[in-house]
Parts: structure tokens; sequence; C-alpha cells
């Protein structure tokens, strides 16, 4: 393992992070908090209870979820669309260093970028809504597996694009309406049982689901299941990284 490769890719990301602030770490910080005055602080505190949890906590773990698959998404895939379009990946492919070099570097760096700020909206929800952490180590596992899986799916999407407009189609068009869908403002047993059954087939249930029981110990999934489709999803997104590699899909001439 080339660790000198990993920390040369992982550093240049992050030190690019740094320079951007306002881009990368305050507007989406910012976006989230918004959510939290509209409906945890003002419609909150109008509705009532789900599951015994005030409305406007009970949407945290959805909100986070919901900035954190977008960050994470966006992170990575931009971070290695720049050099297949400025032709600087070419000196990264011919230097000894393996697929997982390669992949650690980027994605470590993607998904650093995605828990920091998951921990920075979580601080800032302080602010607006009182809300508990009942097993904060699965809280952090959950944020950390789900940044680092969509961190990953991410670096796929920007090795499948071909133009600066591809980089948003999936997380515009897919992602963040499944995460609406998921769960992110309700309670799936809200609705009727066709719909619920239905649900479950949208991916993103089981992450809000296992994030939302690390909070308060409710979900609407076994969590067991809900790791279990997290850790499937993260084993194909590896295998796919490797199948690029192995054929330089979209990154050779």
């Amino acid at each position: 393992m080339n660790f000198h490769a990993i920390r040369a890719i992982y550093r240049f990301e992050m030190h690019r992070t740094f320079r951007t602030l306002t881009q990368s770490i305050a507007s989406p910080v910012l976006s989230t908090s918004l959510y939290f005055i509209v409906f945890g602080a003002a419609i909150g505190s109008r509705m009532g209870a789900i599951d015994g949890i005030s409305y406007g906590a009970f949407i945290i773990p959805g909100l986070i979820m919901l900035s954190l698959l977008n960050e994470s998404i966006s992170n990575a895939s931009f971070a290695i669309y720049l050099p297949k379009w400025t032709g600087t990946i070419y000196e990264v492919l011919s230097a000894p260093v393996s697929f997982v070099e390669v992949m650690v570097g980027y994605v470590g760096a993607a998904a650093t970028k995605s828990v920091i700020l998951g921990v920075l909206i979580l601080c800032t929800a302080r602010i607006f809504v009182d809300y508990s952490i009942e097993h904060p180590v699965w809280m952090l596992f959950f944020l950390v597996l789900t940044a680092v899986t969509f961190s990953l799916f991410g670096f796929i999407i920007g090795i499948w694009a071909d133009n600066f407009e591809k980089l948003q189609v999936i997380p515009l068009m897919i992602v963040t309406p499944l995460t609406f869908l998921g769960g992110s403002f309700y309670s799936i047993s809200m609705l009727p049982p066709i719909w619920q059954k239905i649900t479950l087939f949208n991916p993103v249930v089981y992450l809000i689901s296992g994030f939302r029981w690390s909070f308060y110990g409710v979900a609407d999934v076994n969590v067991v299941v809900c790791i279990g489709v997290i850790v499937a999803f993260l084993v194909v997104c590896v295998a796919t990284v490797w199948w690029i590699f192995r054929t330089g899909y979209r990154l050779k001439p």
C-alpha cells in the first residue's frame, strides 16, 4: 500500500476544500439551517409529535442525511472529474499506484468533508431545536458509513460523466427526490399500507431509518436490515470502481 500517494491525494483535496470554505461548508450549513428555522422552529412547534418525538427533532436525521448524500456525491464526483477534464488524470494513472490507493485518497477526502459538514449541521440544529442522541456511537457509525458509501457512488458518477451537467443529473433528479420520499419529514408508518410497501423499495429509507434510530431509538425498518443495505451498496460500489480501473472505462481514450 502506497501511503505516500494516498496522503498526497487526500491532502490536495482537503486543501482545495479549505480554499473554498464558503462553497464547500458554509453554503450547505446555511441552506440546512433554513429548513430548521421553517420546519423545526416555525412549523414544527404547531405540529404534533411523531412516535413521541417533537416534529422539529424528528426531522433532524432526515435533513442531515439530505445534505450528507448530496455533498458526498458532489464532493467525490467533482474531485475525480476535474482531473479528467484538465487531463491531469493521466499523471495519476501512469504513477505507480493501484486503484485502491487512488480510491482511498479521493473518497477519503470527500467522506471527511461530508462528515465535517454533518457534524456542523448537527451542532447548528441545537440552536433551533432541542434533541437528544440515544446511541452516539451508532450515530457516528451511520454518519461515516453513509459518507464513505455515497462518496464512492459520487466517485463513480465523476468517472461516468463526460460534462459538468451530468455531474448534477443523478444527485438532482434521483437522489434528492428519493431522500424527500424516504421519510425525511415523516414516518413511513403514516402512509397507507400499499405505499408503505412501495416505499421499502426506496434505498434511502434504510439510511434515514437507521440514522434516526441512533438518535431516538425508533425506526421504520429493522436496524440490522438498514446496515445490511448500506454495506451491500458499499460492496457494489467498490466492485464497480475495481471494474472501471481494470477496463479503463471513461479513463482511457
